[in-house]
């Protein structure tokens, strides 16, 4: 059994290649959105086609997801063949914008799906309504490496194989889905061959004095993906993108060493916005922790939400307040649905989607004290 509309998404791909069609690829700046764009693109490449263009959003500017800041970007790509990855499964006025621009719009995407689809040509997401696929939990990338077998046929040999499923074991690893069936099996034999990667990249962090004397190779993968995780975008492309890709490994390693300095000091703020949480809910008894700052950056916002939510064992809410709108990310425990939550709570949301555990939302200021109200009647 196949996922729903892989088959059709692959033809139509293959279609795109022959026909010298345009391509461009849009995917979510995290390790998940990164690593399916390095795979869908380096399989284009080998069947001869080549990708006019590759898109991360800046979430700090854009917030997640098709944004029509990417989408004037590239609008002088159109028309063309847009595949949009690891995100855009709740980009309705977006979707629709693309299409008008002169984009055919595949959606490859892995998040809980919002009652509707987005008006694109095919989808690809084994949550939407239909899908008979019996194993729901894999990251997009997983998605993408079983849509690149497709794509390559007899042309997918061992050696690419073991490369794409070490980058799909780093990518289900970094999106914490469940090592179980088919995640379990992508992350041991990713595992399994990344020691001998021949990945500049992953060879120059494996070598690096910090990380030698950790003889533990989930440790040292664990501290591999934390730094791939960071969102730190370059001329528009992030930092887990650049390091994959890099043909040079004493150029991975300085790039390495500024990746460790940033990871240093994004444990500081997060310690200082922790402290500065603590002494604000010690205040109150919430049934949810709902807090923001202007001070706070997008970049960390994730990682204090599950610390909080880990501690105090409540759904959690933490936001970057900007001067109109805020942008948030949402973390709760077993049990908790937390984009059913906002999903009762959406007529204040501009924004919203992701997983029942982790999940994210933008909103105008205005609506946050009336979300919030909403939030905890609804929990």
């Amino acid at each position: 059994m196949e996922i729903k509309n892989l088959k059709k998404a692959a033809n139509r791909i293959l279609k795109a290649i022959k026909k010298r069609e345009r391509i461009v690829l849009y995917g979510d700046a995290d390790l998940d959105g990164a690593a399916s764009v390095i795979i869908l693109k380096e399989s284009i490449q080998i069947l001869g086609g080549e990708v006019a263009a590759v898109y991360f959003p800046d979430c700090e500017i854009e917030g997640y997801g098709i944004s029509k800041t990417g989408l004037d970007c590239l609008r002088k790509f159109a028309p063309a063949l847009l595949v949009v990855v690891d995100c855009g499964i709740g980009n309705f006025k977006e979707t629709n914008l693309a299409k008008k621009l002169g984009f055919e719009i595949i959606i490859i995407d892995h998040h809980q799906v919002l009652g509707k689809l987005p008006n694109a040509s095919i989808i690809v997401n084994p949550k939407q309504k239909g899908d008979k696929y019996p194993f729901k939990e894999l990251a997009t990338t997983g998605i993408v490496f079983k849509l690149s077998e497709l794509l390559l046929g007899n042309q997918m040999r061992d050696s690419l194989r073991k490369n794409f499923l070490e980058l799909t074991a780093l990518a289900t690893i970094a999106d914490m889905m469940p090592n179980e069936q088919e995640n379990k099996m992508f992350i041991e034999q990713g595992m399994a061959s990344i020691k001998n990667s021949w990945r500049p990249g992953i060879q120059a962090f494996l070598k690096m004095e910090p990380f030698e004397g950790i003889s533990n190779l989930s440790q040292k993968i664990s501290k591999l993906v934390s730094i791939l995780n960071i969102r730190d975008l370059q001329k528009g492309i992030p930092a887990s993108f650049r390091l994959l890709t890099s043909l040079v490994e004493e150029e991975s390693q300085n790039a390495i060493k500024k990746l460790l300095n940033q990871s240093e000091i994004k444990k500081t703020k997060i310690s200082n916005a922790t402290k500065e949480i603590e002494w604000q809910i010690s205040k109150e008894i919430e049934p949810i922790i709902f807090m923001g700052s202007t001070k706070w950056e997008i970049g960390f916002i994730g990682a204090l939400a599950s610390i909080m939510c880990n501690k105090y064992k409540k759904p959690t809410f933490i936001f970057k307040k900007g001067v109109e709108e805020s942008q948030g990310a949402v973390r709760a425990l077993l049990g908790v649905n937390s984009v059913c939550l906002m999903e009762k709570c959406s007529k204040y949301l501009l924004v919203f989607g992701g997983h029942p555990r982790a999940s994210g939302f933008r909103i105008k200021n205005k609506n946050l004290e009336k979300f919030k109200k909403c939030l905890i009647k609804n929990l």
